[in-house]
């Protein structure tokens, strides 16, 4: 029913084509260096992105516990620790605040986002809430080298953890299935709303004042444009598009 879901880097715009300079790479050795210092030091995971090369640079102990693996096998996946470890749907909703982060002035911009980690001893995605910003910018030019992100996994059994698996995947359906909702006209929307909430063809014809035929016309002409062949697949549009 619903288009299918790109998977770009999670954490990373397009790695730059120019080779790392020695001045570039002494100012990421230690910036990295010094975040290294204290980074086991805090709850959450500390992980550094180079932005040049598209890899990790550094990652706390914890984190490298977390996903059983190494600092070599990281920096040695290169843009596919992105593939591996996140799950892409999460992309959509970040990459464009990253871009937006790094075009900021303000030293202290930032971003925050819950995302899908794929951590667990299972291999399924556990929940954890991040916060990135640009850790070094290259003096001369502004571009940023490295972000810095710090995370910290949910609580599977905290209430909240439940709630946001919800508000994302509501807003990934709304993404994906915009253009297919932007089709209806207001009367159909209307009639959209009452299907959802469980009336019928003479129902819905009595709260809109037309006739039932008319109301059955627009049921199946929403049902036709949206795809849908479920009323649960109606209501989804209904909850997501507040329409109810």
């Amino acid at each position: 029913m619903s288009d299918s879901v790109t998977s770009p880097p999670l954490l990373v715009p397009a790695p730059s084509q120019q080779p790392i300079s020695h001045l570039q790479q002494r100012r990421i050795d230690e910036a990295v260096a010094e975040i290294a210092q204290t980074a086991d030091l805090h709850p959450g995971v500390i992980i550094v992105a180079n932005l040049l090369i598209d890899r990790v640079e550094y990652m706390s102990k914890r984190g490298l516990h977390e996903l059983r693996t190494t600092p070599d096998e990281l920096r040695a996946l290169g843009p596919g620790y992105w593939e591996k470890y996140f799950n892409p749907a999460d992309a959509a909703d970040l990459l464009p605040k990253v871009y937006a982060m790094i075009q900021n002035p303000d030293p202290w911009a930032s971003v925050s986002i819950f995302q899908q980690v794929r951590s667990a001893p299972d291999g399924s995605y556990v929940w954890h809430l991040s916060a990135t910003r640009v850790l070094l910018r290259d003096e001369s030019t502004g571009q940023p080298l490295l972000l810095v992100t710090s995370s910290v996994p949910i609580d599977p059994l905290h209430h909240v953890t439940h709630k946001v698996s919800r508000l994302l995947e509501e807003n990934n359906f709304l993404r994906l299935n915009g253009r297919r909702f932007a089709t209806l006209s207001r009367r159909e929307r209307d009639v959209l709303r009452l299907v959802a909430l469980g009336h019928s063809a003479p129902e819905i014809a009595d709260e809109l004042n037309i006739s039932e035929q008319t109301a059955a016309t627009h049921r199946r002409n929403v049902r036709q444009k949206l795809e849908a062949t479920t009323a649960f697949e109606l209501s989804q549009y209904a909850r997501a598009f507040d329409l109810i």
